[in-house]
């Protein structure tokens, strides 16, 4: 051992011993609250995202706003006005927003509907109103669910309306939410909402009557929340992806596993489909993938136009799916499409040209291993014709393909919404699987 004898050193020296002193029990001292605060947080994120023995919903309860009826039920009662060109909404409002249920498919099941995709904020609502882990009292919630019918109020008033109107429910929305105590717990970053459309829908970027949307996600209140849309801003790390609705929300189990074992064995006569129609844009690869489908004996086509085309009849779309191995996805509008979870919940295997579709976008929801349930052909390819579709798929053997679909096949839980009048059995879908991921956010946040 080393002993130092503070009498024979100079003044100097004692200032430098001081320091030095000085400087580790400070350095010291941080270490150990450093310690302290990394013990402490760990302990909270894991009891967070664990439940505890005694209580199996510990760090997974939901709280679900009680908004004022002006932003959910009194849209749903306005919804005679709205202005879609090819249909009318209200008969898409009933079950729970489901719609009618469908009667002529050739597998008549008491889980299919004609479901219109703009249902989500009340179908999403429905469901989640079963949820197995609701809680009354917000303290104790890990997430707060905003009730908010997002795109149906879209829906009511893009067309044919000044931004006044558009943005006036949005506006009121905002100032609603940063009013209550529960918003000021976090300022907003434990709460979610579903905005039924893409997420460009509610980014008008200025108050110009002529620009499309209105301004939803751009209101300073808004910037910390999750939203869950059909498509999401890759450069907003609040906006998250989920499924398009389909035809299929069965309720149990049993319902679920006769669908997949259906569409797992059924005879595919085409190697390859595509419904959809051209679009005008000069970046558009639709007029290349209809002409190389319309060339081929092996690719089903269903041509869609404007009004009411065969391509919204769900009968016609779900006939065309299950009758291919392939289902081609070019993107449209925008680059997702409703029609990839149409074909995969059919058991068809879908083919990708934008990693946008669907790789970049349901993170949540499909593997990282893309080529387990899907076929990529790079875009650009296609554009200068330098690729034959046909050819790069019949390329797959039946093997290969088989793995494939049964891939698929496995996802079909997850990329569907059970139906929502009760809490679907047996199974996690679509909403569950949203959960999950607003609660692991919201855990690493706190």
């Amino acid at each position: 051992m080393v002993t130092v004898s503070l009498s024979k050193l100079s003044s100097s020296h004692c200032f430098c011993f001081s320091f030095s002193f000085w400087h580790i029990t400070y350095l010291s001292s941080i270490f150990w609250i450093a310690a302290y605060l990394h013990h402490s947080l760990f302990h909270l994120s894991t009891t967070t995202l664990l439940p505890s023995v005694d209580d199996p919903c510990s760090g997974r309860y939901i709280y679900i706003h009680n908004l004022p009826s002006l932003f959910n039920s009194d849209i749903l009662s306005d919804y005679l006005n709205v202005n879609v060109s090819y249909t009318n909404m209200c008969r898409f409002i009933s079950n729970s927003g489901l719609g009618p249920p469908l009667t002529n498919h050739s597998m008549i099941s008491t889980a299919l509907y004609s479901t219109d995709p703009y249902s989500l904020d009340l179908i999403f609502h429905n469901r989640i109103k079963h949820y197995n882990c609701l809680t009354t009292n917000s303290s104790l919630s890990s997430a707060i669910f905003i009730p908010f019918y997002a795109g149906l109020d879209f829906g009511r008033y893009q067309w044919d309306y000044n931004i006044s109107i558009r943005d006036s429910l949005p506006i009121q929305l905002a100032h609603w939410l940063s009013s209550t105590p529960e918003w000021h717990v976090l300022g907003g970053r434990d709460h979610f909402m579903v905005a039924g459309r893409t997420t460009w829908d509610f980014r008008r970027f200025k108050d110009e009557d002529n620009l499309w949307g209105n301004k939803l996600l751009l209101l300073p209140q808004m910037h910390n929340i999750s939203t869950l849309v059909f498509e999401s801003d890759p450069w907003d790390s609040n906006d998250f992806a989920i499924p398009y609705p389909t035809y299929f929300h069965p309720s149990n189990h049993s319902q679920l596993v006769s669908w997949q074992d259906r569409v797992k064995g059924l005879e595919r006569h085409w190697l390859f489909a595509f419904a959809g129609a051209p679009r005008l844009t000069s970046d558009s690869i639709r007029e290349q993938v209809i002409n190389q489908c319309q060339a081929s004996a092996k690719c089903n086509l269903l041509e869609c136009g404007s009004g009411l085309s065969e391509c919204h009849s769900p009968v016609n779309i779900m006939t065309l799916f299950e009758s291919a191995s392939f289902c081609l996805q070019p993107p449209g509008d925008t680059p997702t499409r409703k029609s990839v979870f149409d074909a995969m919940v059919s058991g068809c295997v879908p083919v990708f040209f934008d990693r946008r579709t669907a790789y970049d976008q349901y993170i949540w929801y499909l593997p990282r291993e893309h080529e387990g349930y899907s076929v990529f052909i790079e875009e650009e390819e296609v554009r200068r014709g330098e690729v034959s579709i046909e050819k790069v798929l019949s390329e797959y053997s039946e093997e290969q393909v088989r793995a494939m679909r049964e891939e698929v096949v496995r996802l079909i839980p997850r990329l569907i919404y059970g139906d929502p009048r009760s809490r679907p059995e047996g199974f996690k879908d679509a909403v569950d699987v949203a959960v999950d991921g607003v609660l692991r956010r919201v855990a690493r946040l706190r």
